[in-house]
């Protein structure tokens, strides 16, 4: 059976537009089979954009900064970045093609295109030497529980000092098992939102 999460799907295509409103911004996406939450913004994906947003606001955001949106999908987080924070620079991945592809539609759809969007199975395309300030991810849970680790793991290597990661997940999705092994990676997470059974959880690295 197909998954979002496959490199290369071969489902029959099926487009359709999904509008999606935040932080006072309209957006419209196009959107096809074979990728994750086709029909809408996912309620996890909403809640992880209101919480990073209010965060990075909360705290000031640089001029500079580089950001992650890592298994971007169709392009909903690393596009509403983008347009939020217009100077940071963005970084789109997925390891499924059709929805890279979906990502740069979008960007161009949105007028405000993310520096960066390529396919990559988790960061292996991304150069060694490549470091972010903000990692942001509703990791593909379906993969499994290896992936969704390899996810926390190559995102801690790609990121620099004081860089924050942000997490959404369910309880009942591995959320617990999230936090555990945030926590043994960088020394520290804190939930920082929780509704509809959704977990926001932030990670810094060296912030212990």
């Amino acid at each position: 059976m197909p998954q979002y999460f496959d490199a290369n799907p071969e489902t029959p295509s099926n487009r359709k537009f999904v509008d999606y409103r935040i932080n006072g911004i309209n957006f419209r996406f196009v959107t096809d089979t074979a990728v994750f939450s086709k029909s809408s913004v996912d309620k996890g994906t909403d809640l992880l954009l209101e919480s990073v947003i209010a965060d990075i606001k909360k705290r000031g955001a640089g001029r500079d900064e580089s950001l992650l949106d890592l298994g971007c999908g169709w392009g909903v987080v690393g596009i509403v970045m983008k347009t939020v924070f217009t100077l940071f620079d963005v970084t789109c991945v997925d390891v499924n093609s059709r929805a890279v592809s979906l990502a740069k539609e979008n960007a161009k759809l949105n007028l405000r295109a993310p520096d960066t969007i390529m396919v990559s199975d988790i960061l292996e395309a991304v150069p060694a030497d490549k470091m972010f300030d903000t990692v942001i991810t509703n990791p593909p849970v379906r993969a499994g529980k290896k992936t969704v680790f390899a996810f926390y793991d190559q995102s801690y290597a790609h990121m620099k000092e004081g860089g924050a990661i942000y997490v959404v997940l369910q309880r009942k999705q591995g959320a617990d098992s999230t936090k555990k092994k945030l926590t043994e990676l960088f020394g520290n997470c804190e939930t920082i939102d929780i509704k509809g059974g959704y977990h926001v959880m932030k990670s810094v690295k060296g912030g212990n």
